[in-house]
């Protein structure tokens, strides 16, 4: 996957999508951006983790200072620096743990998995099997790394804001309520998620 890689589904979706009203408003509102990927899956992996329960700031902010402390997030590379020096960086003791497990991981195997041959449920199950990674994280994975169309991750709270925002005036929805909404967007609801975090936050979310 070259690094200015884009969806080649993305306008069939949106045109697709324009039958909601919300998302109609939206497409034409936040019409500046596109989700892209730069093909580091395990780039990718380790940003969701750096982000698990922490504010779009603050994630940001430790990202920058692993950054800075190993270069290009790759495995060889974190696996060069000790527990302490990654805590430095603002992540918790249990992060740090993660992220190292992740890059140990990758060195052994994980590097070489053909992840565009599974389907969403494989590389969920295979990134979810790793310490550290739940649905949300390898959603992200999906989303962002491997650029899968129909992916809904009903455990990020800014999309069920979003959604309850713009669906029901703010009001707290089920999660039932939140899957009937959103029926009607398959097969393209990470296209619907896209411009829904767009609503709450006007920078394009990137992992």
């Amino acid at each position: 996957m070259s690094t200015s890689s884009v969806p080649d589904y993305w306008g069939l979706a949106k045109r697709d999508l324009s039958s909601d009203s919300v998302l109609s408003q939206l497409f034409e509102e936040y019409d500046d951006s596109i989700l892209a990927s730069d093909g580091n899956l395990f780039r990718t992996l380790i940003v969701s983790i750096v982000g698990q329960q922490i504010s779009t700031v603050a994630a940001s902010a430790v990202r920058e200072r692993l950054e800075r402390l190993v270069g290009e997030i790759e495995p060889k590379r974190i696996l060069t620096h000790s527990h302490e020096e990654l805590l430095s960086c603002g992540l918790s003791n249990m992060k740090a743990e993660y992220i190292a497990g992740l890059a140990l991981a990758w060195t052994e195997g994980y590097e070489d998995i053909n992840w565009q041959s599974l389907t969403d449920e494989e590389a969920i199950s295979k990134l979810t099997a790793l310490r550290g990674v739940g649905v949300w994280t390898a959603e992200m994975v999906l989303i962002f790394a491997l650029l899968r169309p129909d992916v809904l991750p009903l455990k990020d709270i800014g999309l069920i804001r979003a959604i309850e925002r713009q669906y029901n005036q703010g009001s707290v929805l089920s999660t039932e309520q939140i899957r009937e909404i959103s029926r009607n967007w398959a097969p393209w609801r990470t296209v619907a998620t896209w411009y829904l975090w767009r609503s709450i936050d006007p920078e394009p979310v990137q992992y």
